[in-house]
């Protein structure tokens, strides 16, 4: 067992001998004290270690059963993937496949893929045999990123470098104390699954109800109602959110449907928020703070943190991180975390490059200017960033979402979602308009298309933690942006 992996196992155990009536894990249908919590962990090492398991993949919404079989699979250093629930069946096949899994503990709607798989149910687990892993060695997890392909590509994390990650989350908040944190994100969603261990290693509660519990379906539905009454009932001080969640969140507590004052610390990430965004939080009271991650720097690498916040950067570097920046403007990154792609055995670079385009001030805070890919080149010859106009639009009460394109085209086009049916096209014009006044010439939208459907998972044009799938719009929306390459912008 590494350094790393016994300093969290042992603070586990020490949980369990000076506070073991204190709540651990809360489920829908189970709740576990940290003692109850160290030795149901224990139970599942045992009965991994006889069925000899060399992998384990978790096909199981947030439950405490999940996440204790999760922990488990970490102390007895096995490979384990949590098979995101956003992902379609022929991506939870591939994961399979790709990763030769040969253990797999799964929620009854996903027997006929397993047996379709290969698998044959033993007991609690669904086992086939399968060919030697191709796993680096030293892998603890593996995670897949949801990309913008069908086909995820799966990362592989050391237990030392998740850890880290771990510790370093602890660090961050620890100011502000949370004794609570819920998870709102499925545990696949690595920030979510590591900052449940955080909170664990901090002797905090760690509530996990279902997904459809909370009233959240996959990234883009969310029951507002059903959600606020979880919180109430469980009243927690901590959560990671999406910049969408926030939106939810954020617009709750203008209209007084939402208490702010019993959260401590609320991180968000994933995507791109919008300063006007976590303005509004902070004007309601709402304690935020803007970070920056990658799955394969197992999440975190910057974070605002009380006492260290800067408005519109994603916070300074943590500890167990290295960050520069390339000669083009590339956030390079060294960690420990990384030990390669799946399928892909060579070990990464010393740096590995993020793909995002960022800078640092003078105080060491890092803002990320967005995705270097991404950007795009007008045919006056100026570079832009879609992800900033895109947080500039979606900042206010009335565009949910937008993806903007101008790649050779004269004038920058948009494609936008409206929070609520019955916004009218003359008021996401005036939308627009708003966002334009806080945009330079050249990054202003100056025609848009309202969608006739909104990005999500099942439709693969949105990620897990609400970053639009490029490829696939583009791709699905390409006639709208030929049509306006030289004729003039209308909206439909």
């Amino acid at each position: 067992m590494s350094p790393e992996l016994k300093v969290f196992s042992d603070r586990l155990l020490e949980h369990a001998a000076e506070r073991p009536y204190t709540t651990a894990v809360w489920g829908d249908e189970l709740r576990i004290d940290y003692a109850s919590l160290y030795a149901e962990i224990e139970l599942r090492r045992e009965l991994l270690r006889d069925v000899q398991a060399n992998s384990i993949a978790l096909a199981l919404d947030n439950t405490a059963n999940a996440l204790i079989w999760d922990l488990a699979a970490l102390l007895e250093e096995i490979p384990c993937v949590i098979l995101p629930p956003f992902f379609s069946a022929a991506q939870r096949q591939h994961c399979l496949q790709q990763s030769q899994v040969q253990i797999v503990l799964a929620d009854r709607p996903h027997e006929h893929e397993l047996i379709d798989a290969g698998y044959q149910q033993a007991g609690l687990f669904w086992i086939r045999e399968v060919n030697a892993t191709r796993l680096p060695p030293g892998t603890a997890k593996l995670t897949y990123t949801s990309g913008s392909t069908g086909a995820p590509k799966g990362v592989c994390l050391s237990a030392a470098g998740i850890v880290e990650v771990a510790l370093a989350l602890v660090a961050a908040s620890q100011a502000s104390a949370p004794t609570h944190h819920m998870a709102l994100l499925p545990l696949a969603v690595l920030l979510e699954n590591i900052g449940c261990y955080a909170a664990l290693y901090a002797g905090a509660t760690v509530s996990l109800p279902s997904q459809g519990s909370l009233g959240i379906q996959g990234a883009s539905a969310v029951n507002l109602t059903t959600l606020l009454g979880v919180l109430a009932r469980r009243q927690p001080d901590s959560l990671i959110l999406v910049p969408q969640l926030l939106q939810v969140l954020v617009s709750a507590a203008e209209q007084g449907y939402l208490n702010p004052a019993g959260f401590s610390f609320l991180a968000v990430g994933g995507a791109r928020v919008s300063e006007p965004l976590l303005q509004r939080a902070r004007d309601v009271g709402l304690p935020v703070y803007e970070g920056y991650g990658l799955s394969e720097c197992a999440s975190v690498v910057a974070l605002n943190r009380p006492g260290a916040q800067r408005p519109g950067s994603v916070g300074q570097p943590l500890a167990h991180v290295q960050l520069r920046l390339g000669e083009d403007g590339e956030v390079l990154v060294r960690n420990r975390a990384m030990l390669g792609y799946l399928d892909e055995p060579s070990a990464p670079d010393q740096w590995w490059p993020t793909g995002d385009l960022g800078y640092f001030d003078a105080d060491g805070y890092l803002f990320i200017k967005g995705r270097k890919k991404n950007q795009f080149i007008t045919s006056f010859g100026r570079n832009v960033n879609p992800e900033w106009i895109e947080a500039q639009l979606t900042q206010g009460p009335l565009i949910a979402q937008a993806f903007v394109y101008g790649e050779a085209l004269p004038r920058n086009h948009a494609l936008l979602w409206p929070r609520h049916p019955a916004t009218s096209d003359a008021q996401l014009q005036e939308a627009v308009e708003q966002a334009n006044l806080a945009l330079p010439g050249y990054a202003q939208v100056h025609g848009w298309t309202r969608l006739h459907q909104p990005f999500s998972t099942d439709n693969a044009m949105l990620t897990a933690n609400g970053r639009p799938c490029r490829d696939a719009i583009l791709y699905h929306y390409h006639h709208v942006f030929s049509a306006h390459s030289s004729a003039e912008d209308i909206a439909s």
